[in-house]
């Protein structure tokens, strides 16, 4: 079903609780809400995360996807997708508030 979109507010608002539960607030330095064209976002190893400003119109479940994705390869310090990577961004999803 269609959803609303959300203000850049709530999105960073999202970045944020979930950098706290990953333990990596100190990293992520930075957050960018910008047009992208060919992903939904991307972390720098200087901790500058990039999200595409069309997450604003994707339902929460798959925000929520994306940024654990991207700040678990903060956690891990690499952009790599390792079996402990993708066990990572598993086992944080499944502890994903409703």
């Amino acid at each position: 079903p269609w959803q609303a979109a959300i203000s850049r507010d709530i999105l960073l608002a999202e970045v944020r609780a979930w950098a706290r539960r990953i333990g990596v607030e100190e990293r992520l330095r930075e957050v960018r809400i910008q047009p992208m064209t060919r992903k939904w976002a991307s972390v720098s190893s200087r901790g500058r995360l990039t999200l595409s400003r069309d997450l604003l119109d994707q339902p929460a479940a798959f925000r929520r996807q994306v940024i654990v994705h991207e700040l678990v390869h903060l956690q891990l310090g690499h952009g790599e997708h390792s079996k402990l990577f993708h066990a990572l961004v598993k086992a944080y999803l499944a502890k994903a508030p409703s």
